[in-house]
């Protein structure tokens, strides 16, 4: 049995206090909401009769009663055509606040309406349409304007005055004022607009004296498309009722509103007429101001309260802050969730002349009281706790003790002098600790594996150093039999190159012994890879015009940690290898790649391809792939590559590719985010 397994059946019995605990408050929380949702309902009915008195006399508005919505504000909106200020306005994108003729969404026609109290705002749209704007030395021009008509309320006897009516158009872009429709000559300075074209719309911001309760607005919007006249806008028998929010009802809802209520009044169209919503509680304590059982408390809290919701019915999604709900979209569950992941308990109740009363609880309020029960539940548990930490102890004592067996016993496999003297037997155990003496006893096993490569290695090195010492031992003892100078120059030529490459094979085997024993002292610092590599190929470009060598990349802005003389080193041998596989005048191409984990350094030549399925490893020592006109190379640069690489925690591979239409070769380095 593994050691999680073992933990996890030792911490099964710590979940007897949690268990105990929250069915204790699961009822609690559930006798709460029981009476809370009956002291809802009964409020709710008092609350519909003090709306029903406070709406009698206003004519409720029904789904076949066109309304234009008005928004409250407390600011006034500057006029600049643009409608940056309007409540919830994002440019180009539809919001809740827009409204559409008959509540047709495709429409090419759609406003906004705010008031401040003071004034009507209204903001109009027009898409897929650039202006045509008025001419004034040629009124008879086609070109696009509103009709606006304002129709005061009805008056003692029943009946409705005459609507007034304006004209809006404009010779530009910009702020100007309504004319009057049968006075189109003369501006009406209580109606202001701004006219804008943006983008593949049109936009009118219009201010007019906020007019009396119970008034009715209409516009259209006129223009010539294709040869036929255009018309779009709200009906005109009758106008549209101007709506908003009654603030005196609103105050009188407030007055009997409790702690985390929140209460809504709908016409029968759905149209919000009032909103209102009482203080959920004091503001929590900044987290600084908490002491430590404080926040022990306020963390005991929030994961109870994710409990108690867990286990309760599951809510209905509503999304209930809009100026309009239609009767179909008005929850019906006593349980709702808003679109900020609030849980409410709603209930509704109906409202003289058909409108409809909407009131809501914060169950946050009740998962309040819920949780005070917590700290009697820890409590009663303290001694429970105490006796389970003395059990896991003695378990904790146990593990630590096969702990140090193990270590033991990988102590006595290896001697002072870092021999391998025996070999680990593998674990028996099935747990972690079973498994880690296993990858113990692999590692010793693959210790030994190195030891006997270093073996081999030598062995390799005098395979490497025969040939030329031999060369060197004939051509010496053919040169003392030899009767020519032709001869005797023949023999020394051969025997010099013997000792070049005898030469060689000790510079490379002390480069990488250097390159390794240079790894303790070097400095490594914070630098920018990209302004190295860039560098870099900047100067082996110009020390060989033989071959195309670029850099691509940014030219900054990749810190990395290490040594910047070694990198240096790192490209100078990738640099050459391609060289030297490379035809005159190919390319050669440095990348720099910067990734959201890591970097990645590649050196791409042009060239001859690596042999398919091969099983040498390139990145070894006395490895190389060149033909035979290319003698000198002992396969060194490579496995200096890879030893940078390594120091720098990094990884290098090789693989065929095509760089755009060319085939060749790329070495890559990828270094971690550790490193980069």
């Amino acid at each position: 049995m593994s050691l999680k397994r073992q933990l996890l059946i030792a911490s099964l019995l710590m979940l007897l206090i949690p268990w105990a605990g929250l069915q204790f408050v699961l009822e609690l929380d559930d006798a709460l909401r029981k009476q809370a949702r009956e002291q809802l309902r009964d409020q709710a009915v008092r609350l519909a009769d003090i709306a029903g008195d406070q709406l009698i006399g206003q004519e409720p508005v029904t789904s076949d009663t066109p309304v234009i919505y008005v928004e409250p504000v407390d600011y006034a909106i500057r006029l600049d055509g643009y409608g940056d200020e309007w409540p919830g306005f994002e440019e180009g994108e539809a919001t809740d606040q827009w409204q559409f003729p008959s509540n047709d969404k495709d429409s090419r026609l759609k406003w906004q309406a705010v008031s401040e109290g003071r004034h009507l705002y209204l903001l109009i749209r027009v898409t897929n349409r650039q202006p045509v704007f008025f001419n004034p030395g040629n009124p008879g021009q086609p070109h696009d304007y509103l009709d606006l008509w304002l129709q005061a309320p009805a008056n003692t006897v029943g009946k409705s005055p005459s609507p007034q009516s304006w004209l809006i158009r404009t010779p530009s872009p910009g702020q100007f004022y309504a004319s009057q429709a049968d006075q189109s000559d003369r501006p009406d300075y209580r109606v202001s607009a701004n006219w804008q074209p943006l983008g593949n719309n049109w936009q009118i911001e219009l201010q007019l004296p906020s007019p009396e309760p119970g008034s009715r607005l209409g516009f259209t919007a006129h223009w010539l498309e294709d040869g036929n006249n255009i018309a779009l806008g709200t009906s005109t028998a009758p106008l549209p009722l101007l709506r908003r929010r009654d603030q005196h009802l609103e105050r009188q809802l407030g007055q009997y509103l409790n702690r985390g209520q929140h209460a809504r009044v709908l016409e029968p169209a759905g149209w919000l007429i009032a909103s209102k919503q009482a203080a959920t509680g004091p503001e929590s304590p900044e987290f600084d101001e908490l002491s430590p059982l404080q926040v022990l408390e306020q963390i005991s809290l929030n994961a109870l309260r994710a409990l108690v919701q867990f286990y309760q019915p599951a809510p209905e999604a509503v999304d209930l802050d809009r100026m309009r709900l239609a009767p179909e979209e008005w929850p019906s569950e006593p349980l709702v969730r808003h679109r900020d992941g609030s849980l409410w308990m709603l209930t509704r109740e109906p409202v003289f002349g058909g409108r409809t009363l909407l009131l809501e609880q914060s169950l946050d309020q009740l998962l309040t009281l819920s949780g005070s029960t917590l700290g009697s539940v820890i409590a009663r548990s303290t001694l429970i706790i105490i006796g389970l930490t003395l059990v896991l102890l003695g378990y904790a004592s146990w593990l630590s003790w096969r702990i140090t067996r193990l270590q033991r016993a990988v102590n006595a496999s290896v001697d002072p002098d870092g021999r391998i003297t025996s070999t680990l037997p593998a674990g028996r155990a099935k747990d972690e600790l079973g498994q880690l003496q296993h990858h113990f006893s692999q590692m010793i096993d693959r210790l030994q594996g190195y030891n006997r490569y270093l073996e081999s290695f030598s062995r390799r090195l005098s395979h490497e150093l025969k040939t030329p010492v031999a060369v060197v031992r004939s051509s010496l003892e053919n040169l003392a039999h030899s009767q020519s100078d032709e001869e005797r120059n023949q023999y020394v030529e051969r025997a010099t190159s013997a000792t070049e490459r005898l030469s060689q094979i000790l510079n490379g085997m002390s480069e990488a012994a250097r390159l390794e024993q240079s790894f303790d002292h070097a400095d490594n610092e914070t630098f920018d890879l990209a302004v190295v590599a860039s560098q870099a190929t900047e100067a082996y470009q110009a020390l060989d015009n033989g071959h195309r060598i670029q850099y691509r990349g940014p030219d900054e802005g990749c810190p990395m940690h290490g040594s910047p003389e070694l990198v240096v080193q790192l490209l100078d041998k990738l640099v050459d290898n391609a060289r030297d596989f490379t035809p005159n005048q190919g390319l050669i191409l440095v990348q720099l790649e910067k990734s959201a984990t890591d970097l990645c350094l590649s050196v791409f030549n042009e060239g001859s391809a690596l042999p398919k399925g091969g099983g040498t490893d390139i990145f070894d020592p006395f490895v190389s792939l060149r033909d035979g006109q290319q003698e000198g190379h002992l396969g060194q640069g490579l496995l200096i590559v890879r030893l940078i690489a390594d120091y720098h925690r990094a990884r290098v591979t090789a693989a065929n590719e095509v760089e755009g239409a060319i085939d060749g070769v790329r070495f890559r380095v990828i270094i971690p985010p550790a490193n980069s």
